[in-house]
């Protein structure tokens, strides 16, 4: 089990391998994934504060062209949970006001 750590979430331990998107949602961070997971809306980007998801994946690499995203931000839709992190959602349900969006596939 892996611990992810959320400020004004807590912390909650998540099986590894576990899509960090479904990760936050089943554990009451509801961010946005507007897209349903596919990468191309960059809704459920979070800063990675601690913990390490690898390299940029290349689906990543080209939403964050499109949309100009900065470094230390990854798509939550797009990794895997793989140890202990800590991570802010960009943007929540609560933040936006939006609909989350269809649930990312598992």
């Amino acid at each position: 089990m892996a611990k992810i750590t959320v400020p004004d979430h807590g912390t909650f331990e998540v099986e590894e391998g576990t899509k960090l998107a479904l990760a936050l949602e089943d554990n009451g961070v509801h961010v946005l994934h507007r897209c349903g997971g596919n990468a191309k809306c960059t809704t459920c980007r979070v800063e990675v504060v601690d913990g390490e998801f690898g390299e940029l994946t290349e689906i990543e690499e080209e939403a964050f062209k499109k949309k100009g995203v900065e470094e230390k931000l990854r798509l939550s839709c797009q990794v895997r949970v793989n140890g202990n992190c800590e991570v802010k959602p960009a943007m929540t349900v609560e933040s936006s006001g939006l609909d989350a969006g269809p649930r990312p596939a598992e």
